[in-house]
């Protein structure tokens, strides 16, 4: 397929842009600072944009099947609204580019997702570190809800390093009120790619979890 990547500088970014070309799909990845993809190869095409300006996109988007977005910041501690803005200018896009398919990484502890990211999450890091951060992808959810697009949000549990296991746990009732639960952003990025061949998870927001 011909896929559209958004936030492929971060590290599951990356892992989704590397996953998707041993796949065979032809890639284009818009970020802001290309120097930061060291990735090389004939069917990636880095376009340097920003998402909060809607004319980085112009016609880049133009002719493909799918948009993936892995955008992320590092801004926890001041309130920002880059996820919600940003996803606003990428759908407003798509529909634009006549791009129907929309999958979007955010994170268990979101909307009817609330605690199961496990007891530490819960009480500390979200309403002390995370709160603007959740409340912003809180935010990016409802946006993605009330778009017309063929979308699927996906939840994961802590985000690690490790390798692709194949072996995770996926659906509508994964994660955990008491204990956090992590998935590899290797794992993740695998089952975001499975989505482009698999509609069960249309208009859903399936957790994710070793």
């Amino acid at each position: 397929m011909k896929i559209y990547i958004i936030g492929g500088t971060g590290k599951t970014g990356r892992e989704l842009i590397m996953q998707a070309l041993e796949q065979r799909h032809s890639v284009t990845a818009l970020v802001r600072n290309p120097n930061r993809l060291s990735i090389k190869d004939p069917n990636l095409t880095v376009i340097k944009g920003n998402v909060l300006d809607l004319k980085s996109f112009d016609s880049s988007m133009n002719g493909h099947d799918a948009v993936l977005s892995a955008l992320g910041h590092k801004r926890f501690v001041i309130y920002t609204s880059i996820l919600s803005e940003g996803t606003k200018n990428i759908i407003t896009a798509m529909q634009k580019q006549h791009v129907q398919r929309f999958i979007c990484i955010t994170s268990l502890g979101i909307h009817d997702s609330r605690f199961k990211l496990g007891l530490y999450y819960t009480l500390f890091t979200i309403p002390f570190i995370l709160f603007f951060y959740f409340l912003d992808k809180s935010k990016q959810e409802k946006i993605i809800f009330n778009s017309d697009l063929d979308w699927t949000i996906i939840r994961p549990g802590q985000l690690t390093n490790g390798k692709k296991s194949l072996s995770y746990k996926h659906g509508l009732n994964v994660g955990n009120y008491i204990f956090t639960k992590l998935i590899s952003r290797a794992n993740v990025a695998d089952f975001m790619l499975k989505q482009l061949n698999d509609k069960t998870y249309i208009r859903m927001t399936p957790g994710i979890t070793n």
